[in-house]
């Protein structure tokens, strides 16, 4: 009954500016579309990405840029039980970054809903960064971030598929809004 309540405490709390990290994972992504790749590609014009490689691109760019701007307080994750994006200050408040061109809906491994966090890999309970955007044939033009959400969540949210050969872990509706 606390849930909502204790979430926005947590966010509140967080040394995250929202108006900086909303200027950075929109900096990153219109920075994929400005780049040029190979003889001069550029995507948009000559390379037309699957969702999965914009997703990767985005996944990367925020936190170097977070790196770039941030004078040491922020940087991209170095170790395999680091989430991406690292507070140097407190590693309790660095950031899992999850993007998706579903258009309200961010997806785990199906490990993130399995009982018990192996030590070697990185903890599923935290602050996150979800990004949603447009694929390629919903958009009229380059497509757009649809949706950028930060918050808090434990490890007992996700919930993976229970086909032996499902490979993903989703949230309940109430719990992504």
């Amino acid at each position: 009954d606390q849930w909502a309540a204790k979430t926005r405490e947590l966010i509140q709390n967080h040394p995250v500016d929202l108006d900086e990290l909303v200027s950075v994972v929109m900096t990153s992504w219109n920075s994929i579309f400005e780049s040029s790749i190979g003889s001069g590609f550029k995507i948009g014009t000559h390379i037309f990405p699957r969702p999965q490689v914009l997703g990767f691109l985005i996944h990367e760019l925020v936190p170097l840029e977070f790196e770039r701007l941030s004078q040491g307080l922020w940087r991209r994750d170095s170790q395999v039980g680091e989430k991406d994006l690292v507070y140097s200050q407190d590693e309790s408040k660095s950031i899992e970054i999850k993007t998706s061109s579903s258009p309200n809906q961010i997806f785990g491994n199906r490990s993130f809903g399995q009982q018990g966090e192996s030590q070697s890999k990185k903890v599923k309970t935290g602050y996150y960064l979800a990004i949603n955007f447009e694929r390629w044939d919903d958009a009229t033009g380059l497509p757009l971030v649809r949706l950028i959400r930060f918050g808090w969540l434990d490890h007992s949210d996700w919930n993976s598929q229970t086909k032996s050969n499902g490979q993903q872990a989703s949230l309940a509706p109430f719990v992504e809004n």
